[in-house]
């Protein structure tokens, strides 16, 4: 399973860190958030350097759909009642200048990255609520109305229709962007004291830290693993399928996704809450293929894993009260590719010192009163998987599991996880994750497993995947 850009684009590696170094500036993570963060920082005359676990672009950035837009679902009418017009225009105005960004960026430096400035619709079944959020979107100053959306292979009620918005090639772009960046490679930090960053390479001291590695693995201070929780996707890439006027997201349960690329068309869907996946995510994506696009063949099927906060806004700016020097970049949702341009100017003015006027409804900080139930949730949720982790017995024996699946069975007398392969062979693994010690769940579409609460992910050996947990299972 590689995504069309994966396949399309090649990064050369970089090499690990070898020995210490200090820098005014580290930045944990190598993704279009981070590249981008460094860019804008060493644009400026700051001392910068990228410290990456795995390789450029290899996290969320390569698996994205790649659609930089302001344009995030029907997110305006809600938006406004949560935090009123004033934040709200703040986050739509943000947004709609990372788009501007973009467009002036890959302008200036002639940046090969196949961008094209395209419309995006969100559609839905209740034309009521898509009028009320074009107008409110529209009173954000946004380039919104409403329209039919004929173009779509089934009736809907209408769209919310976006113009002036687009959509890239991420690894192409992100190639260009750190061709003259200090990157190192396969160096994670595994621990972060004062000015100090631990990787298995050496120590970095840095003057500030910018934690931009999708889910922060500090848990104390900021708590973010009680204000988030992650969620997966799945995309089918669609030779032989129709090309559609623009980029069209749905809104609600069953809700799909779709964008061109040259003469692909990207089918995404599926949508779930991480560790909460019985299968049959790729192949609902493959039935819808042969029913709406019957000569259409399939090129390529990846998964994405996005992270979402407690108002669905992201978490940009300080890390906490009490570690002035640690700034983050989380939580921005099936958007990351518009947040991520929002993250690196906001971010870059408060490093110089510059007010922005942004910045307030981004601040990690706020803790809005209607999100006090939705952060109770997050920590019941958690307690009930330690809960199910001690009481619940699995029925099923490790020997019963068919080849080619995992769960969690009774092996030997002892509750684990286990992986049997197509020879037959059994991989039991610490059902508990590392990270929080939450019980895993087996991912039948990916042959992986995923913690529920907090969305670390493990290949079927146990081998870590993604955090926020930074160690393999045992």
């Amino acid at each position: 399973m590689e995504s069309i850009w994966s396949k399309t684009c090649d990064l050369a590696p970089r090499e690990p860190l070898s020995g210490d170094l200090e820098t005014e500036i580290a930045v944990i993570g190598g993704g279009m958030a981070g590249v981008l963060i460094a860019y804008y920082l060493q644009k400026a005359g700051h001392q910068v350097v990228i410290l990456e676990a795995n390789r450029l672009g290899s996290g969320q950035t390569k698996n994205t759909t790649a659609k930089i837009t302001a344009q995030h679902g029907l997110k305006y009418e809600k938006l406004v009642k949560v935090v009123g017009m004033a934040q709200a225009r703040q986050y739509a105005q943000a947004n709609l200048a990372a788009v501007g960004e973009y467009a002036q960026l890959i302008t200036r430096d002639g940046i090969d990255c196949d961008f094209e400035t395209l419309d995006s619709y969100v559609y839905g079944q209740e034309e009521k609520t898509l009028r009320a959020e074009a107008e409110i979107a529209a009173r954000l100053g946004l380039p919104a109305g409403f329209e039919k959306g004929d173009f779509l292979p089934f009736p809907v009620a209408g769209t919310v229709k976006f113009t002036g918005q687009a959509q890239f090639h991420p690894l192409k772009f992100l190639k260009a962007l750190a061709s003259d960046l200090q990157v190192y490679e396969q160096t994670p930090v595994q621990k972060a004291e004062d000015d100090r960053l631990i990787t298995p390479h050496g120590t970095v001291r840095a003057g500030k830290v910018v934690f931009a590695c999708h889910f922060p693995f500090l848990n104390f201070p900021g708590m973010y693993f009680a204000r988030m929780h992650q969620e997966r996707s799945y995309v089918l890439a669609l030779e032989n399928a129709p090309k559609f006027p623009g980029m069209a997201v749905g809104q609600g349960k069953d809700a799909f996704s779709f964008r061109n690329y040259g003469d692909l068309l990207l089918l995404g869907g599926g949508g779930h809450r991480t560790g909460q996946n019985e299968g049959g995510r790729y192949q609902m994506l493959r039935d819808r293929a042969a029913q709406w696009f019957p000569e259409s063949r399939e090129a390529a099927c990846w998964s994405a894993q996005d992270c979402v906060t407690l108002d669905e806004v992201p978490y940009i700016g300080s890390f906490s009260r009490k570690t002035p020097d640690y700034l983050v970049a989380t939580g921005f949702g099936k958007w990351g590719m518009t947040h991520s341009m929002v993250a690196a100017q906001l971010l870059l003015d408060q490093v110089e010192g510059r007010s922005n006027p942004n910045a307030q409804v981004f601040a990690p900080q706020r803790l809005e009163p209607e999100t006090i139930p939705v952060a109770a949730a997050e920590g019941g949720r958690t307690a009930r998987s330690l809960l199910r982790q001690l009481f619940h017995i699995p029925e099923e024996q490790a020997e019963a599991l068919a080849s080619g699946q995992g769960g969690v069975v009774i092996l030997d007398g002892e509750k684990v996880g286990v992986y049997k392969d197509q020879s037959g062979q059994l991989h039991p693994v610490n059902i508990r994750c590392p990270h929080l010690g939450c019980e895993l769940s087996w991912n039948p579409d990916e042959n992986a497993w995923e913690c529920p609460c907090h969305g670390s992910r493990f290949d079927a050996y146990g081998n870590l995947v993604s955090g926020p947990a930074q160690e393999p299972l045992n």
